[in-house]
């Protein structure tokens, strides 16, 4: 996919003006503009990669102009950067640290930091020197594809400058700090020196830099270059190895909850938490590197640019070939083929961190041995990551390195940073801190399903999962509903049609939730509804109808759900919405009450016999909320008949206090982070003597 030429005279103009209404001056306002035209397109950068600045001025409190070097701080995105991502540095005092020979990264933090002119403002970017030390108001920097395919080649300063000329100036690898800016700028000088003046800088192995003295003509050069090597890579020839994968293998919904049991297992070994999200990608491009039989070759190489390491890890795991997709005993032996493919990667691993440790002098500490991207043949790749955002950001990073891989194998070897400078850049300090040291949530990692979820309980539910840290995935009888409740619990939750009393349809939606997120950890069966009328005239068709959502349907999503935690082999929980009605029967709610109580019973069998897998299973025993099975005409109609205004039938309990939804919500996950529990009923009420459980 081609880069795109974004700018916008127009859409510049604006920016000048919203921007200015805040107080932002017109080149922090263009910089601004410019920097989100890159970080849009995923040619140029991805999650959090590139960096931008503006030689511009500011005044201070006596109204001093001062000259600033305005450049994109940590934790920002260049996609949506605003005037804050770029925090001033005062440029003069940066500028004078070229005199130095050598320059701690401590000390060049500190330095930088030191000349904020907001002292609250984040780190200006690692390499901020480099920014400062050419001469030009503008610079861009990005990770571009296509350049990348040109520079990770063996011969990449005569590609380069094949394709160039003396357009841009070059320098070989160097690892980012104080040293990479001095070995810019002199770089940058000899070639303008030559008669030349550059437009752009490649940093072999590394990136693409373009400056200007605006940023519409930084902006120009970027794309222009990178244009340039577009059409380089379009005159190579690609071809393609295929390895014999069969023609329907084994589906994802299969395979991946064996993956992310294996990494978990794994992960206990080396004394980290079990639990993993997986992001699959099985596009063409994706299923082009899984499929190929150079692909164990090609894993070896390293990354498509070094920034990349702390996210995906040198190398990817790469697995065997899946087997057909019907046969069980096949499947099988490819997991067992699973587990020691991650192990001979976890041993690798430590090889490779005691061998480059050593020759750094033994003063790193390892980071844990588990992969970061697994490739499938016959499926793609997958993303493995602590959450679904990291993990698609990872799956994301792997596209790029397949398509840089393949790019540059189409012209000559793809040839990234050796071992010892690719181990550098991941034990590095001031990257690691690129990926904050953030406590995660007490249900981060975990996998949570909530059925129903577009009722009041359900939605409540939904959200409380995810404000715990939980991955979360909605099920509910209309497709509007589910996803409208997903997007209110993040933008990776998934919401689901799904009719639960529909045993091929539960399947098929945990299916989809184990592909989305590589498996499944807590299901909240809560999908419910009460037919009404004394027993003694009940319809059959509406027992049956009851009997069939409030105790079948949750027979099938726990069956279902059974079958992926054994895949995984790290247990589980089940949690159930039982109400009130199993234990403290209404008139004329047999229906619904005699159900009910069907269902208390399978939670207590499902304890009984899930028990020794690890899979716990609870249940929340609610009452008198308002919701789709109590709602404003009910309540109404209640009251009255009581003689009771409608806030104090609500209120009807010991605590003399209405229930809410939000309740019974904290209620489920109080009970999913209750380890050593199974087989309880947690009664959520406001205090009912009668249907206390006893």
């Amino acid at each position: 996919m081609a880069v795109q030429h974004r700018w916008s005279d127009a859409a510049a103009c604006e920016a000048i003006a919203r921007y200015g209404d805040q107080g932002v001056n017109e080149d922090l306002a263009l910089r601004t503009y410019s920097a989100r035209l890159l970080g849009a397109d995923p040619e140029l950068v991805l999650h959090g990669g590139g960096n931008t600045s503006v030689k511009t001025t500011v005044h201070g409190l006596l109204g001093e102009p001062i000259r600033v070097l305005c450049v994109k701080g940590s934790g920002w995105d260049l996609g949506t950067i605003e005037p804050p991502g770029h925090p001033a540095v005062r440029l003069e005092p940066l500028q004078a640290l070229r005199v130095l020979d050598a320059l701690s990264d401590e000390a060049m933090v500190a330095a930088q930091r030191q000349n904020l002119i907001d002292p609250a403002a984040p780190n200006p970017s690692v390499e901020a020197l480099l920014h400062a030390f050419l001469p030009h108001s503008f610079v861009d920097h990005t990770h571009s594809i296509a350049l990348l395919a040109l520079a990770d080649q063996p011969d990449a300063a005569e590609v380069c400058r094949e394709v160039y000329g003396e357009r841009v100036a070059l320098v070989p690898y160097v690892m980012p700090g104080f040293a990479l800016a001095k070995a810019a700028a002199l770089a940058y000088e000899a070639a303008a020196a030559g008669g030349t003046e550059p437009e752009g800088m490649v940093l072999l192995q590394h990136g693409l830099f373009s400056f200007g003295a605006t940023a519409e003509q930084s902006y120009d050069r970027m794309i222009d270059l990178v244009r340039r090597a577009e059409e380089r890579l379009a005159r190579g020839e690609r071809s393609l190895h295929a390895v014999a994968v069969p023609e329907r293998p084994a589906p994802s919904a299969a395979v991946l909850p064996m993956l992310r049991g294996a990494l978990g297992r794994a992960a206990v070994a080396a004394g980290v938490r079990p639990h993993w999200i997986l992001a699959l990608r099985d596009t063409p491009l994706a299923r082009a590197i899984s499929d190929d039989a150079r692909l164990p070759d090609w894993a070896g190489r390293g990354v498509a640019t070094p920034d990349h390491v702390i996210r995906t890890k040198a190398r990817p795991l790469v697995l065997p070939p899946l087997p057909t997709g019907g046969d069980g005993h096949a499947l099988a032996a490819w997991g067992r083929s699973l587990e020691q493919a991650l192990e001979a990667y976890a041993t690798d691993y430590r090889a490779y961190f005691q061998r480059q440790n050593a020759a750094a002098g033994g003063v790193k500490k390892a980071l844990d041995p588990l992969p970061r991207v697994a490739v499938i043949p016959g499926l793609g790749l997958v993303g493995i990551g602590k959450s679904a955002a990291e993990a698609a950001t990872v799956a994301d990073i792997a596209e790029a390195w397949a398509q840089t891989l393949l790019a540059a194998e189409a012209i000559g070897r793809f040839a990234p940073v050796n071992e010892a400078d690719t181990f550098a850049m991941e034990y590095w300090s001031l990257e690691q801190a690129k990926l904050g040291k953030a406590a995660e949530k007490p249900l981060a990692r975990q996998v949570v399903l909530v059925t129903g979820a577009a009722g009041a309980i359900g939605a409540a539910t939904a959200r409380a999962f995810a404000a715990a840290g939980a991955e979360v995935a909605v099920l509910d009888l209309h497709q509007d509903a589910a996803e409208a409740v997903a997007a209110s619990c993040g933008k990776r939750a998934l919401g689901t049609a799904c009719d639960v009393t529909d045993p091929a349809a539960v399947q098929a939606a945990i299916a989809a939730v184990t592909a989305h997120f590589g498996g499944l950890d807590i299901v909240v069966s809560n999908a419910g509804a009460a037919w009404t009328g004394p027993m003694a005239t009940l319809a059959d068709d509406d027992l049956r109808a009851s009997f069939e959502l409030n105790f079948f349907a949750h027979q099938s999503v726990a069956q279902a759900a059974l079958a992926v935690f054994r895949a995984q082999g790290l247990g589980g929980q089940l949690l159930f919405n039982v109400s009130k009605q199993a234990l403290n029967p209404g008139p004329n709610f047999g229906a619904y009450g005699i159900s009910k109580a069907a269902l208390l019973a399978l939670v207590r069998q499902y304890a009984l016999e899930e028990g020794e897998a690890g899979v716990r299973v609870n249940a929340i025993n609610a009452d008198r909320i308002r919701s789709g099975l109590l709602d404003d005409t009910m309540i109404k109609e209640r009251s009255a008949a009581r003689g009771l205004s409608e806030e104090l039938y609500m209120a009807g309990n010991l605590l003399g206090a209405e229930v809410r939804a939000s309740d019974v919500a904290d209620a489920f996950v109080a009970l999913a982070r209750m380890e050593r529990t199974t087989g309880a009923v947690l009664t959520v009420d406001g205090g009912n003597v009668a249907a206390m459980v006893r």
